[in-house]
């Protein structure tokens, strides 16, 4: 299996070894597979009766073919161990006839980027082998809350690999604030900005393009990479869940095979329902990929009209993971349905006008697709006391996101279909909107919160949130938006 840029109209090919060192392509594109491997209703029946590494590993074979699959099971069985997800990784809950839960956030930082973020070190150092490279890389990440965190336990004292975490002073929770403070590790870093997740998304991109910076980087003994999803090493473990999760129906008795379901993601920067598509396009029986947003819901209008267009009003909200404008990950949709050439077209676009507009023929290919809902702040508290006081069922805000915008779907087209919905973070990683949602009251300040819900519920803080607040503070250092490169300069 090859890759190519999303930019690149001469369609020049790498291994996927290379593309998960490299991260993000010369052209600043983002790298795709030169196909989409298909499978079968067998495989599918046979992943029936696997454990989730051996099903990870399984799909993943399909993608990273310059990986042995015996390299690919090792690992993912190291990744998915009980140490890391207790209980096993990506569980399917039933909350109501119509709506299953994918509760991806089992895993040692609360949240879904663990799934990826896992397994994506164990894949990057093999490919420094792979590729015969000298150079220590050096991770770079913007985050919103959640992939900090996650790409920081990931990589932490993982060899010839340095990482450095950037991410808005004001715009991740208390509880992701506090993880990523207390992080440790001997090859780790964590910045806080002044800003908001698009200003270090967009920093950070622009240290991949800064060429000086690369080359004085290179003479010290570093090659950048990205641990974002914009790294296909970071998506490709996100189409496994999905398939997991269909699987998992099947095995409960809930549909039979060819049965259809939709599935719904919380999603800012459209990587995790972008892995869903990809599964779809592979062949699993999806019919509907229902995109939700919270307020800032360019996504939802994007997918109504045509038209993306980042020019508007920020909002910092309950669900921070997905306060983004600039949604990275859509460009891989456009390369899928409109080519290399007017995706470049459309970003070249985005980057002068902060908005494009899709051919009518392209909008009905996503059509087919998807569909866009989102949720404002009111309707996320709702939604979140519903589910807990009718179904027992506690979520987080992002989760909450999802569960509104699944019911507006079911509302608006009838459909039965079973929907899937990602929950993609532990309630108690937003525990102090959580709990206000379901009592009308404040929570206790910081992490005191945690404690509050739990009494409330009944329910056990998630293991790598217990005691947060008694940790070491190790990083506390905010910065101007454009000292970013100083600042990596500096971690040097």
């Amino acid at each position: 299996m090859k890759y190519y840029s999303t930019r690149d109209v001469s369609r020049k090919s790498f291994d996927s070894a290379y593309v998960i060192k490299k991260g993000l392509a010369s052209d600043s594109g983002l790298f795709v597979p030169e196909s989409v491997p298909s499978i079968t209703k067998d495989e599918i029946l046979s992943l029936c009766e696997k454990t989730y590494p051996e099903r990870a590993a399984y799909v993943l074979s399909k993608f990273l073919t310059d990986y042995t699959y015996d390299e690919l099971l090792s690992d993912c069985t190291q990744a998915y161990c009980e140490d890391s997800f207790p209980g096993g990784a990506a569980p399917l809950n039933k909350i109501n006839d119509n709506i299953y839960s994918l509760e991806l956030w089992h895993g040692p930082t609360a949240a879904f980027k663990d799934m990826a973020l896992q397994i994506m070190p164990r894949l990057l150092s093999r490919a420094l082998v792979k590729t015969g490279e000298e150079n220590t890389a050096l991770i770079l990440v913007a985050t919103s809350g959640d992939t900090g965190k996650a790409a920081l336990e990931g990589y932490k004292d993982v060899d010839r690999v340095k990482i450095m975490v950037f991410y808005p002073v004001d715009g991740v929770s208390k509880v992701q604030k506090l993880q990523m403070a207390t992080q440790t590790g001997s090859n780790v870093n964590v910045c806080a900005i002044k800003g908001n997740f698009d200003d270090a998304q967009n920093g950070v991109k622009k240290i991949f393009a800064d060429d000086t910076a690369k080359e004085k980087l290179l003479e010290g003994g570093y090659i950048l990479s990205s641990a974002n999803s914009i790294n296909w090493g970071r998506l490709a473990p996100q189409i496994v869940y999905y398939i997991s999760a269909y699987c998992d129906l099947l095995a409960k008795g809930d549909i039979k095979f060819g049965d259809t379901i939709n599935v719904c993601v919380p999603t800012g920067n459209f990587g995790n329902i972008f892995a869903a598509y990809i599964a779809k396009l592979m062949g699993l029986p999806i019919e509907k990929l229902i995109c939700a947003s919270n307020a800032n819901n360019v996504l939802t209008d994007f997918l109504r009209t045509g038209t993306y267009d980042r020019n508007r009003d920020f909002h910092l909200t309950m669900s921070p993971s997905m306060d983004i404008l600039i949604s990275s990950n859509l460009e891989r949709l456009l390369f899928f349905t409109a080519g290399a050439e007017k995706t470049a077209a459309y970003m070249k676009q985005l980057n002068t006008d902060g908005k494009y507009t899709v051919d009518n023929e392209i909008k009905k290919l996503i059509d087919k697709n998807f569909i866009g809902y989102f949720a404002d702040e009111v309707e996320t508290a709702a939604t979140l006391s519903e589910f807990y006081n009718d179904y027992g069922y506690l979520a987080d805000t992002h989760t909450s996101v999802a569960l509104s915008c699944a019911q507006k779907y079911l509302n608006d087209s009838g459909d039965t279909r079973k929907i899937v919905v990602a929950s993609t973070a532990s309630p108690y990683k937003f525990a102090a909107d959580v709990y206000k949602s379901i009592t009308s009251k404040d929570a206790s300040a910081d992490t005191g919160a945690l404690d509050d819900l739990s009494i409330l519920t009944g329910t056990e803080i998630t293991y790598p949130l217990r005691n947060l607040a008694q940790r070491k503070i190790n990083f506390d250092k905010v910065i101007d938006k454009d000292d970013m490169l100083t600042e990596v300069y500096r971690f040097m």
